[in-house]
């Protein structure tokens, strides 16, 4: 090296020294040159864990994205789609063919069936048989029965979203009854004081989940892992009456039917705080989301009505009123959206309603007493129970 490079390189090692000395984080140099210092990278916080053993959720700003139309799961792909209806007064199941708008069959069961649920691996339909004391398996693939097991005071059913626990709502035992999702043998049982436990849906993480009481007007919030009731709040309506659950397509609100409020109950679910009230119709009873995540449909039972609530626009855009009255109560939406089926409580019947334009399709006589009707199969990777909640 030449004696002028090696001034220059001591001269250039001593300026630096120096910038250095005035500014320790080098901070004024860097910036002397024209280029702003890049702050360091803000630590991300993380998303909160979901329930172990749970399938990963596919859009957090879409929890229901998997049920677009088209995706039936391998396991249900080749099931005859069908309209499975309990008649809780009949001890019946008719069985519609949603292309004809027929039942096609009648398959006696238990004492007072109520609901429909299909399982959390899709392959078998129960149909709770409240004051029977039984579950009803029904094999989706041939339209079969089998033999009944025994469950007491099975209301309603969940799954738990990994799959572990069956849910069984006892409303009249007034207990959370968490059971073998297969052989139905009783895991654990978490009492609960209030009165008429029904309805349920489960956060976006699967760590908790939300349930109505019928009968006293109150509101649960039970850690699905811990399998025990962490909330309770009674709701600030005289005469309350909750019914169905569900949260939103982001996963941050609950929606309460109830059918004496004649409402939708509005509820911030990790919160748990006092939930506001949002008039639809009277007695407002089942809610169901559309296809496309957009919409959910809340069928008035007490007016014969379906209103229409807008995720986007946060509020009601449509009501839609049965020809001839009726009873709309809980139900489901078909495979490909177009169409919600509802059971008519109360009129022994069933309707088809177009979800494009409200205009009924179909009305079809059935046993007494519809209740929790499931239209199967549905699209989504795995169900949570009731008359088909998938996700």
């Amino acid at each position: 090296m030449t004696s002028r490079k090696r001034t220059l390189c001591l001269a250039g090692i001593l300026l630096s020294t120096l910038a250095a000395c005035a500014d320790p984080g080098g901070k004024e140099n860097v910036e002397a040159l024209g280029t702003k210092a890049a702050a360091p990278p803000a630590l991300k916080k993380a998303a909160p864990a979901g329930l172990p053993g749970m399938p990963p959720v596919q859009n957090p700003n879409d929890i229901y994205a998997a049920n677009r139309p088209g995706n039936i799961a391998p396991v249900a792909r080749n099931f005859p789609s069908r309209v499975y209806v309990p008649n809780t007064n009949s001890n019946t199941v008719s069985v519609i063919d949603p292309k004809t708008y027929k039942v096609i069959e009648t398959i006696p069961v238990g004492i007072q069936p109520q609901h429909v649920v299909p399982s959390w691996d899709m392959k078998t339909l129960w149909v709770n048989n409240n004051r029977g004391h039984t579950l009803t398996p029904i094999n989706p693939a041939n339209g079969k029965a089998g033999n009944p097991v025994e469950v007491h005071d099975p209301y309603n059913l969940y799954f738990t979203p990994n799959g572990k626990h069956a849910v069984v709502m006892a409303s009249m035992d007034r207990e959370l009854v968490f059971r073998d999702p297969h052989t139905m043998n009783r895991v654990k049982t978490e009492p609960v004081t209030c009165a008429g436990v029904n309805h349920a849906d489960f956060s976006a993480d699967g760590r908790y989940f939300v349930v109505s009481c019928e009968f006293s007007g109150e509101l649960l919030k039970v850690d699905t892992e811990k399998m025990k009731v962490i909330g309770q709040q009674k709701l600030p309506f005289e005469g309350a009456m909750p019914q169905d659950v569900k949260i939103s397509p982001d996963g941050k609100t609950f929606y309460i039917a109830d059918m004496m409020a004649h409402g939708m109950w509005v509820l911030d679910g990790e919160k748990f705080t006092t939930p506001k009230l949002l008039p639809t119709g009277k007695g407002c009873h089942g809610l169901y989301i559309s296809r496309d995540s957009k919409e959910m449909y809340v069928p008035n039972r007490g007016e014969g009505s379906i209103s229409v609530f807008d995720f986007a626009q946060n509020k009601l855009t449509k009501k839609w009123h049965l020809p001839d009255g009726g009873s709309p109560d809980m139900g489901g939406v078909s495979a490909d959206g177009k169409v919600l089926w509802l059971a008519g409580r109360y009129d022994s019947e069933v309707y088809a309603i177009d979800t494009t334009t409200g205009r009924q399709l179909a009305r079809i006589p059935v046993g007494d007493g519809p209740h929790g009707l499931a239209v199967y199969p549905q699209p989504g990777r795995y169900s949570l129970g009731h008359t088909g909640i998938f996700r």
